[in-house]
C-alpha cells in the first residue's frame, strides 16, 4: 500500500494506492451504470482481498496480492465486467486465505462468491495421484465453465501472469505447469478463439521447456526485423492505395508471428527459419463483410495467389466463432506472404475469442446459456454429468477434443456440419443426432457408400444410413474421434454388458441352485443382495455375472453348516471310482525306466495328453500327479522327492475318466446322453445316475485314449438340450 491510511478511508482522504488507481484506469465502465457507485464496490474487493492476503509472499519475493491485481487489470484489459474483475482480485482468497465462499457471497453476492468456487481447486478430498488430482480439478473447473464462461476468462488470466513469473519456482515445478499449460490452457483457449492468449502462453511454455530454442529465434526474428518490415511495407502500399480509390479506408499492418508457431512449423516442416514464408504475415483490417471481399479480389489482382492456400472462415466460421478469410500469395522476389482480410469485430473476436463476446449484464440475473461459438463446450458438459466419466476417462475426451483440427462437410440438404480432423461417417452421424449415430448401418460419401472408418476431408457430401435393429459395436471404438460420439458408443455398450451381465448372473444362480439341488432356495439368495453390500438385486446379478461373486460365497455365507456337508456329498463317490478306474498302472516311464511301481492320483486322476509330476513316497513306489495338481503344493518342503515322468502308451490303450453330467430331468436324457458318448466311438464302462426334484446328476465312467478325446466329448455332452454342466470328475 502506498499510504495505509487509504486502506481506512481513501474517500475521506481522497488517496487511492496507485496500483488501484492503475487498474481503475484499465476499466471500461458501462454508460447506464453508476461509475462512483462501482468503484466504491471494487474499492471493497481491493480492500478485502489485501487484507486476506496481508503477510503473504510470493516466491519472487513481491507481496502475494500483486498478483490478484495484475489478474484483474488483465481480465480489465479484455473489457470484462466489474463483477470478473472484482472475482479477479479475490480468485485466491478462498483456497489460499481464510476468507470462505459464504463470506464472498455476503459480501459481494452470489455471481461473484460463484465465480471465485469455480476458478478454486478441490480441497479436502485425498488424490492417489497427482494426475488423478489434476484431472478432478479440471473437471470441476469445466463444470463451473459450463455453467458461466468468465470462470475459464479468469484462469486464463491467472495462468498467464503465473507463466510470466514461472522463474522463481524450482526447475521440476516449471516443468510440471508448462506441460500443464502446454496440454490444457492453449488449445482451450484456442478452442475458446482466444488467440491472443494462446500465443502468449504458447511463447511462455516454449520459452519454460526450450530456453536455448527460443534464444536463438528471438535473435533471428529480431535480426531480420528491418528486413521484414521493409518486404511488408512494399506489399502494403499497393493494396492500401487501390482499396482507398474505392473509399476503403483499411488499417493494414504486419502480424507478429509467435516464436512457438514459428519454431513448430520450423520442425513440422523441417525447414529452416528462413524457409518459413508466414514469419511475412499481414493483416488488413475494414469495416464491413462485403469490403473483405473486395480487398480479397484487389489482392489476388495484384499478387498470384496459391490456391491450395486459400481459406474463407466468413462463409464457414471456425466452432470457437473465428472468422477471416485467408490466402497466401507470390509477389516481390518470389516471397510469399500470408494475408488475413476480417472486419474490426471479427478481429477483436479472433483475439479476444469469449471474452470479446461478453454482454454485460451487471445488475440483471445472469444467463447460465454457453455462449453459442462454444457447441463443443455443451457437448463436453454431457460427457461431464454422465455418471460413467470418471476424471481419467474426462482427461482423455477433453484432449480429443481440445488437440483436433477442423473439417467441414455437408449433408444432402447442404447443411454445414463442423468436424475434428479425421473424423469417420460414424462422428458425422452422432453430431446430425445421438439417435441416428446409433443406429447408423452404412454410410454415402459423395454419393458413393463407403465403409463407416473412412476419413472424411472438407466438402464431403455425407448421408447417413440407419437401421432399426443396428447398435454400436466395439470396432466403433477404435476410429471415432468425437467426444460425443465416443461417450454415447460407451454409454450404449456399457449398458449393454450390464444387461447380459444381469441375465448372466440370474442363469448362473439358478443352475447352481439346481445342482445343489436347492432349487426352492432361488429367492432367498435373490433377496440377500443387501447382506453382500449390494445397493439392489440388479446389481447382486451383475456381481454373479462378471464373475466378482460367486454362488459358493453366497452359499458359504448364507448357509455355512450346510457347505461342508454339500461338498461331501459331492465327492461321496469318489474313492470307489479311482479303486475301478487304476486297476492297471501300466504306460508310465522314468528316464527310460518302465515296470514302475507306479499310482495315480486320487486328486486328479491323469490320462494320456496330461502334463505329469510324479512323487516318490515310501513304499509305495511314485504316485503320478498333473502338474497343475492342487495336492502339489502340499509337497513342496520335500521337492527333491518331485520327479518327471512321462507317458509311454500305444494309441490302443485306453483309461478310465469319470464325468458328472448335471441338467434338467426328462425322458429320454439318458438316451441321449448315451448316444452322444457313443457317436464319439467311446466305450462306457459304468453308469450312476441320481434324480431329486427336477434335477438329474449322472456319473459316467467312460474309456478315452487321451485327454484331446476327453475334450471333444464333453463340448458335445454341453451341447445336448438341458445339460447344465459338464466336467471331469
Amino acid at each position: 500500500m502506498d499510504n495505509p491510511l487509504a486502506r481506512l478511508a481513501p474517500q475521506l482522504f481522497g488517496e487511492y494506492p496507485k496500483s488501484f488507481i492503475q487498474l481503475l484506469d484499465k476499466i471500461t465502465f458501462p454508460s447506464d451504470q453508476d461509475k462512483e457507485s462501482l468503484k466504491e464496490t471494487l474499492w471493497r474487493a481491493f480492500e478485502f482481498g489485501n487484507r486476506h492476503h496481508e503477510g503473504q509472499k510470493r516466491r519472487s519475493g513481491e507481496p502475494y496480492f500483486n498478483h490478484c491485481i495484475q489478474v484483474a487489470t488483465t481480465l480489465a484489459s479484455w473489457n470484462m465486467d466489474s463483477v470478473t474483475i472484482m472475482a479477479g482480485l479475490l480468485h485466491d482468497t478462498v483456497e489460499d486465505t481464510s476468507a470462505t465462499i459464504k463470506e464472498l457471497k455476503d459480501e459481494f453476492g452470489q455471481d461473484l462468491a460463484s465465480l471465485v468456487d469455480g476458478v478454486t481447486k478441490l480441497s479436502g478430498i485425498k488424490f492417489s495421484t497427482r494426475k488423478e488430482e489434476q484431472a478432478g480439478n479440471f473437471m470441476k473447473m469445466l463444470l463451473s465453465v459450463a455453467k458461466d464462461l468468465r470462470v475459464i476468462i479468469i484462469k486464463f488470466a491467472d495462468r498467464l501472469h503465473n507463466m510470466h513469473t514461472i522463474k522463481y519456482l524450482p526447475k521440476i515445478k516449471q516443468h510440471r505447469i508448462a506441460i500443464e499449460t502446454r496440454d490444457v490452457y492453449a488449445p482451450l483457449a484456442h478452442r475458446l478463439g482466444m488467440a491472443s492468449v494462446k500465443a502468449q502462453l504458447d511463447d511462455l511454455v516454449f520459452q519454460t521447456l526450450s530456453p536455448g530454442a527460443y534464444k536463438s529465434i528471438v535473435a533471428k526474428v529480431k535480426s531480420t526485423k528491418r528486413q521484414r518490415e521493409k518486404i511488408i511495407r512494399d506489399y502494403i502500399a499497393p493494396v492500401e492505395k487501390e482499396l482507398k480509390s474505392y473509399n476503403i479506408i483499411p488499417t493494414i499492418f504486419g502480424r507478429p508471428k509467435s516464436y512457438a508457431s514459428i519454431n513448430g512449423k520450423m520442425e513440422r516442416r523441417n525447414k529452416d527459419f528462413e524457409d518459413i514464408y508466414d514469419v511475412y504475415a499481414i493483416r488488413i483490417i475494414v469495416e464491413k463483410v462485403e469490403q473483405c471481399y473486395l480487398a480479397l479480389g484487389i489482392v489476388h489482382s495484384l499478387y498470384t495467389p496459391i490456391q491450395e492456400r486459400f481459406k474463407d472462415f466468413i462463409a464457414t466460421p471456425k466452432s470457437n466463432g473465428y472468422q477471416s478469410v485467408h490466402t497466401t500469395v507470390i509477389g516481390f522476389g518470389g516471397k510469399m506472404v500470408e494475408i488475413q482480410i476480417r472486419t474490426d469485430d471479427m478481429d477483436g473476436t479472433a483475439e479476444r475469442g469469449v471474452a470479446a463476446h461478453w454482454v454485460y449484464k451487471e445488475g440483471r440475473k445472469k444467463t447460465t446459456e454457453i455462449d453459442s461459438n462454444v457447441k463443443w463446450l455443451r457437448e463436453l458438459l454431457e460427457v461431464l454429468q454422465n455418471e460413467t466419466a470418471d476424471p481419467k476417462e474426462f482427461m482423455d475426451l477433453l484432449k480429443i477434443d481440445l488437440f483436433s483440427g477442423e473439417i467441414f462437410v455437408f449433408t444432402p440438404a447442404g447443411d454445414l456440419v463442423q468436424l475434428p480432423l479425421n473424423a469417420t461417417p460414424v462422428d458425422f452421424a452422432f453430431q446430425v443426432h445421438t439417435q441416428v449415430g446409433l443406429h447408423c448401418m452404412g454410410a454415402k460419401v459423395n454419393h458413393t457408400i463407403v465403409s463407416l472408418n473412412t476419413k472424411l476431408k472438407s466438402g464431403d457430401i455425407v448421408e447417413i444410413i440407419t437401421g432399426k435393429s443396428q447398435v454400436p459395436s466395439y470396432g466403433w471404438q477404435k476410429f471415432v474421434v468425437t467426444s460425443k460420439a465416443r461417450n454415447s458408443i460407451n454409454k450404449y455398450l456399457k449398458n449393454m454388458r450390464q444387461e447380459e451381465s444381469v441375465k448372466l448372473g440370474k442363469e448362473i444362480l439358478e443352475k447352481t441352485l439346481r445342482r445343489l439341488k436347492i432349487s426352492d432356495a432361488n429367492q432367498e439368495f435373490i433377496d440377500s443382495y443387501k447382506k453382500f453390500g449390494f445397493a439392489d438385486i440388479e446389481s447382486l446379478m451383475v456381481a454373479l455375472g462378471n464373475g466378482s461373486l460367486t454362488v459358493r460365497d453366497m452359499f458359504s455365507k448364507l448357509r455355512p453348516q450346510e457347505d461342508e456337508s454339500m461338498l461331501a456329498s459331492e465327492d461321496e463317490n469318489s474313492n470307489r471310482f479311482f479303486d475301478f478306474a487304476r486297476s492297471k498302472t501300466n504306460g508310465i516311464v522314468l528316464d527310460g525306466i518302465t515296470n514302475l511301481m507306479v499310482n495315480f492320483g486320487k486328486c486328479c486322476n491323469p490320462i494320456p495328453g496330461d502334463n505329469l509330476l510324479g512323487f516318490v513316497t515310501r513304499g509305495r513306489g511314485v504316485t503320478v500327479h498333473q502338474s497343475s495338481c492342487r495336492s502339489l503344493p502340499v509337497m513342496t518342503h520335500e521337492a527333491d522327492r518331485l520327479i518327471p515322468v512321462d507317458w509311454n502308451v500305444s494309441r490302443k490303450d485306453t483309461f478310465n475318466v469319470r464325468l458328472k453330467i448335471v441338467g434338467m430331468d426328462y425322458k429320454g436324457l439318458l438316451k441321449n446322453l448315451s448316444e452322444c458318448i457313443a457317436g464319439q466311438n467311446v466305450n462306457i464302462s459304468s453308469v450312476d445316475t441320481k434324480v431329486s426334484g427336477a434335477i438329474a446328476t449322472a456319473y459316467f465312467v467312460v474309456q478315452v485314449s487321451s485327454n484331446r478325446q476327453l475334450n471333444r466329448l464333453v463340448n458335445k455332452l454341453n451341447k445336448i438340450k438341458n445339460v447344465d454342466s459338464v466336467e471331469r470328475a
